[in-house]
């Protein structure tokens, strides 16, 4: 039974629901961590070069994290109607609102052309594109874990979780296209346009393959008992599993906070910067980007197949000390100003990344009660996005304004690893636990090491 852990669907459903959640959650974020790039190489410039370059640099990575500050939003409401009219409906609206945004951008005229309204639509774009990421995530990697074989979930989980570095290499490996194509001041004019238009192509392709995807059998169980369904299922979430929902964006965060220096733009910026101890090509520092996004998917994959023999928990714990050393040394070697320095600091970086990453679906899924589990991982991996990586991009060029060093924004990085060690450490293992509606007792209980059991 679905229920129980042991989904009566064939494997080739199962291969076909993550195809299609790993490639929609792959464009979806293509869409989001490309703007993320563009802010910190041509939108500082174009948009708002007007105050300076020191002042520019810190209002675009503004613009960046502000998006995070609506990915609640969009997870609210992808909670209750994920809960309530199920997850595949709100993939469907989530994947044209992001790609809707995200095709608009690349029609922006810049700030000479048209002055303050420039910044202005671009800001309330990216406001689309971040209600859009926070409905997304949740109802994607719910409806590959719940089709999953219970033994399998950190594999099957990790298909949407791989998805995002997908999206980074995408972005990433564009625009390096583009910069070929149109270099120097050409990309600057129009090459990063080229990008955002291609945002057109990819959501038609992600349409027709979730089309072609069942709904989660979780969710179909509960459709068929009325009785099980949440009436409220995010008051219900608030009132009788907040510490939950906080400790688990914790877990996030401490992942988020690292892994926005590269998905954020602010390593693209810091090592492009002519002004700055580095001042590396805008090609080959994209490149590092690309190279890197592969190991990341490389490591969450593997993160997730881990998991489903050594626990959620511990991959999480050995995943946070690797980061930790990552972080620790990031700055260090790319302040060294050479390519090789950059490639070592960026691929190590992203194996704890990876070790971090990759068993979240799943640890997610396995956390909340079936009634109220679509609100309990969206609102939880958007609050952990809001405490991660919403301003991590602009704190750290914050820190480096301000004490003209690295050293703060290493501390800071640092930081946010032991935090997402200690929420990890806090939370029970609980892999291979029912995700069924018959089973919502025993999923509601025994979240925390010092719960009882």
């Amino acid at each position: 039974m679905a229920g129980s852990g042991s989904p009566a669907i064939s494997n080739k459903e199962t291969r076909r629901v993550v195809a299609a959640t790993t490639i929609g959650t792959a464009i979806e974020w293509y869409d989001y961590f490309l703007y993320a790039a563009v802010a910190g190489l041509v939108f500082n410039n174009v948009m708002f070069g007007t105050i300076g370059a020191g002042g520019a640099n810190i209002v675009s990575f503004a613009t960046v994290g502000l998006s995070f500050f609506f990915r609640p939003l969009g997870a609210f409401l992808a909670g209750h109607y994920g809960d309530r009219l199920g997850r595949r409906f709100v993939l469907m609206i989530t994947l044209f609102a992001m790609g809707g945004a995200t095709a608009a951008i690349g029609f922006l005229p810049t700030y000479d052309t048209i002055g303050v309204w420039a910044p202005i639509m671009l800001v309330l774009l990216r406001i689309v594109q971040g209600i859009s990421a926070g409905g997304e995530w949740g109802s994607a990697v719910l409806l590959a874990v719940e089709h999953a074989p219970y033994n399998k979930r950190g594999l099957f989980g990790a298909g949407p979780q791989v998805g995002v570095p997908i999206g980074l290499l995408m972005s990433s490996g564009v625009l390096s296209f583009m910069n070929f194509v149109a270099p120097g001041e050409a990309f600057i004019q129009w090459g990063w346009r080229v990008p955002f238009l291609l945002s057109f192509a990819l959501v038609a392709i992600a349409y027709v393959i979730r089309m072609g995807v069942d709904e989660s059998p979780v969710f179909q169980e509960i459709s068929q008992n009325r009785e099980r369904e949440a009436k409220n299922p995010i008051g219900v979430l608030f009132k009788k599993h907040f510490p939950l929902v906080l400790v688990a964006a914790l877990v996030f965060a401490g992942n988020g906070t690292v892994g926005y220096m590269t998905a954020g733009g602010y390593i693209q910026n810091y090592a492009t910067n002519p002004q700055g101890p580095v001042s590396l090509g805008r090609g080959e520092v994209l490149n590092a980007v690309t190279i890197s996004a592969l190991t990341w998917l490389i490591f969450t994959l593997f993160a997730g197949w881990i998991s489903d023999f050594i626990g959620r928990r511990n991959t999480y714990l050995v995943g946070f000390a690797i980061q930790a050393v990552g972080a620790a040394a990031l700055f260090p070697l790319v302040n060294k100003a050479s390519l090789g320095s950059l490639y070592i600091a960026l691929i190590f970086l992203t194996v704890g990344l990876g070790l971090t990453y990759g068993a979240q679906s799943a640890l997610y899924a396995e956390l909340f009660p079936a009634s109220i589990r679509t609100s309990g991982v969206s609102i939880t991996y958007a609050i952990g996005s809001i405490l991660g990586g919403a301003l991590a991009p602009m704190i750290a060029a914050a820190l480096v304004e301000l004490t003209g060093t690295t050293f703060a924004v290493s501390i800071y990085l640092i930081s946010a690893c032991m935090v997402g060690f200690i929420a990890a450490f806090l939370l029970r293992e609980r892999k291979g636990i029912p995700l069924g509606p018959e089973y919502e007792e025993e999923q509601a209980k025994n979240q925390f090491i010092f719960s009882g059991k």
